[in-house]
C-alpha cells in the first residue's frame, strides 16, 4: 500500500532531503529523538549511482556506533602506500598505523543507513523530488512548506525544520537563504573506474599517488577484494586544458598495476574541498554532509565527517521539536555537537591541505624517499614529528609552521 498516495498536504515535525549516509544519519537520530521524521530522495535506488571511493576509517564507524557489516563491506584495509612522482612506495601498513578501515559497498551501504532511518522510524519516500520551499508561520511559530514531485504528482510537506543533505552546492539550503556556493578552486573533480584485471603488490593496502602528472590533486586505488579495485583521480587545477578522465587515463596507461585492468562502471562528480559553508544552521533549517562542506579537505573523503554532521543535527533537530523551539538559537546546538564529534579537526585540516598544495614534485620525492628509507615501526607520534625537522631547511620550515598551528 502507498501511504503517500492522493495526499495533497503531509505535515511531519522534520523533513531530510537526500538519503545519503549523511541524510540517513540525520534522519534516524532525529526519529530517535521522538520526532516525526520524514526523509526523501530524487532517486528511485538509493546509493546508485556511487560518487566516491568507498573509504572509510574503522574508529570513525566506532563513533557512529555502527558495527561493521560483511554485507556492506568489500575490502578490510590495513594501511596504505603513499607513491611519489618518482615511484618511491612508502609502505604505511599495520605494522606501523594501528588505524585500520574498510571498503564500502556504497550501493548496499547507503541502503542500508537509509533502513536503519526507517527502523528508527522515519518514513522514507524515494524518486521524491524538492521543487521549492518557502517560510510560513501559525500560532505554533515559524515552518516551511516544501513543495515535492513524486512520479507525476505535485504535494507539499508541512515541516517544522527541514534539513538538507542534498549534496555539493545544496539547492534546498540556498533555497532557504543560506549561502552555499562554491568557489571553482574549492571544488574538486573526481573521476573514477571500478576495474576488474587488477594486481596491486597488497590488494589490503590503498594507493594514494602523488604529483602534478594528478592536476593539483592525487589518484587512488582502493582495492574491494579479488582483482577489483576502484580506481580514480581528483583534480584541483582548475586553469589546466584537460579534462579529470584524460589524466585519470593516462595514470592507468602507465600503471603496472593496471597494465591488464578494464572497467565495468565510471563514476563522475565534484568534491567540495574549502571547508565549511559560513552558516550550517538557521531558523527552522540545518545542512549536513557535503552540502555543509563536511569534507576531509586534504582528501576529499567526507563519508564519515557527513555522517557525524547527519547525526549532530537529527539530535538538534529533535531537542529543537521536544522544546518547541526551532529558531536558529536553539539549534545552534547542532553547531557544538559537530565540534564535539570532530575534535574541531576541520580547520586544522585547511592548514594542512594549504601545505600539501605548497609542495612541488621534488618536494613530495625528498619526503617521501626520506620516510621510506626509515624503520618507521613502533614510532610514537612525538618522534615521528621530529623526524620531519630532519628534512631540508625549507622543508623544515614549512613543517614547522604546521606544527605549530596544529598541535
Amino acid at each position: 500500500m502507498n501511504l503517500f498516495e492522493d495526499v495533497i498536504m503531509i505535515e511531519t515535525d522534520v523533513l531530510v532531503v537526500g538519503a545519503g549516509p549523511a541524510g540517513s544519519m540525520a534522519a534516524k537520530h532525529a526519529a530517535l529523538g521522538g520526532a516525526d521524521v520524514i526523509l526523501i530522495d530524487k532517486k528511485s535506488e538509493i546509493g546508485t549511482p556511487k560518487r566516491c571511493a568507498e573509504g572509510v576509517y574503522e574508529s570513525g564507524l566506532r563513533w557512529l556506533e555502527i558495527e561493521p557489516d560483511p554485507a556492506w563491506i568489500a575490502q578490510r584495509i590495513n594501511g596504505g602506500v603513499i607513491v611519489a612522482p618518482n615511484g618511491t612506495r612508502l609502505v604505511l601498513d599495520e605494522t606501523i598505523l594501528p588505524e585500520k578501515g574498510y571498503i564500502l559497498e556504497r550501493k548496499i551501504f547507503d541502503k542500508h543507513m537509509a533502513m536503519d532511518a526507517g527502523r528508527a522510524g522515519s518514513r522514507i519516500m524515494v524518486k521524491t523530488l524538492f521543487q521549492s520551499l518557502r517560510r510560513e508561520s501559525d500560532e505554533n511559530g515559524e515552518f516551511f512548506i516544501v513543495d515535492c514531485q513524486r512520479m507525476d504528482k505535485s504535494f507539499q510537506i508541512k515541516a517544522r525544520i527541514v534539513i538538507a543533505a542534498d549534496g555539493p552546492e545544496s539547492h534546498v539550503a540556498r533555497k532557504a537563504g543560506i549561502n552555499t556556493a562554491t568557489k571553482p578552486a574549492d571544488m574538486m573533480s573526481g573521476v573514477q573506474y571500478e576495474m576488474v584485471g587488477v594486481h596491486c603488490e597488497r590488494m589490503d593496502l590503498i594507493e594514494l599517488h602523488m604529483g602534478s602528472f594528478a592536476g593539483g590533486g592525487y589518484a587512488w586505488i582502493f582495492p574491494k577484494g579479488d582483482d577489483i579495485a576502484n580506481v580514480g583521480i581528483g583534480i584541483n587545477d582548475h586553469k589546466s586544458g584537460k579534462a579529470p578522465i584524460e589524466y585519470l587515463n593516462e595514470f592507468i596507461e602507465t600503471s603496472p598495476s593496471l597494465s591488464n585492468a578494464q572497467a565495468v562502471e565510471l563514476n563522475v562528480g565534484g568534491d567540495p574541498i574549502g571547508g565549511l559553508i559560513e552558516n550550517i544552521y538557521a531558523d527552522n533549517i540545518l545542512v549536513c554532509g557535503d552540502a555543509a562542506g563536511q569534507v576531509d579537505q586534504v582528501t576529499g573523503g567526507g563519508i564519515i565527517l557527513g555522517m557525524l554532521g547527519g547525526r549532530a543535527s537529527g539530535i538538534a533537530a529533535a531537542n529543537a521539536v521536544r522544546d518547541n523551539d526551532c529558531s536558529k538559537e536553539k539549534l545552534k546546538e547542532y553547531e557544538k555537537l559537530y565540534g564535539e564529534a570532530t575534535f574541531k579537526a576541520l580547520p586544522k585540516i585547511k592548514v594542512i591541505k594549504d601545505l600539501m598544495d605548497s609542495f612541488s614534485d621534488d618536494d613530495l620525492n625528498e619526503i617521501i624517499e626520506y620516510f621510506a628509507a626509515l624503520d618507521l615501526k613502533g614510532l610514537s607520534l612525538s618522534d615521528a614529528i621530529k623526524l620531519f625537522f630532519k628534512l631540508s631547511p625549507r622543508l623544515t620550515i614549512k613543517f614547522r609552521k604546521l606544527f605549530k598551528l596544529i598541535l
